[in-house]
């Protein structure tokens, strides 16, 4: 499994975002420059969370985008999982119901269901409060 830079940006822009929604809604553009990330490309993933329901948005002057919710109550696995869809480490695991012909005898199969739960707890131990806190601790020069 590869997490895409989509992804990645999302993580990102969702902390940044966190990090200034305290001060009304947040510009994509000083997001998109904080982030080193383009305006182009921002967009197009803020659309994505904002049509989620992971983003509110304002118009006008003193618009851009703004948590609907709380930090805690978004888990990165949410984050991930809407920008990277499945993340299966095999096909036969993508949906509700294994189709896959050889499963009943397959002998790797409960190797790879082991790993997509560790991978599914790991993501959704972490939420984006815990990036945030990362975050500010690494600004202010904090112990890794």
């Amino acid at each position: 499994m590869k997490i895409s830079t989509k992804g990645r940006y999302a993580l990102r822009l969702m902390t940044d975002i966190a990090a200034h929604d305290g001060e009304g809604y947040v510009s994509l553009k000083d997001v998109a420059a904080r982030q080193g990330i383009s305006m182009k490309y921002s967009e197009q993933i803020a659309g994505l969370l904002a049509k989620a329901g992971m983003l509110r948005s304002g118009r006008g002057a003193q618009g851009g985008y703004r948590l609907a919710k709380r930090p805690e109550d978004y888990t990165v696995g949410s984050i991930l999982r809407l920008t990277e869809g499945n993340l299966a480490p095999v096909a036969c695991l993508e949906g509700p119901e294994n189709v896959c012909q050889r499963c009943g005898e397959c002998s790797t199969l409960g190797f790879w269901a082991g790993l997509y739960a560790v991978v599914n707890d790991y993501i959704d131990r972490y939420t984006l409060a815990d990036l945030l806190a990362e975050q500010t601790r690494k600004e202010k020069g904090g112990p890794a």
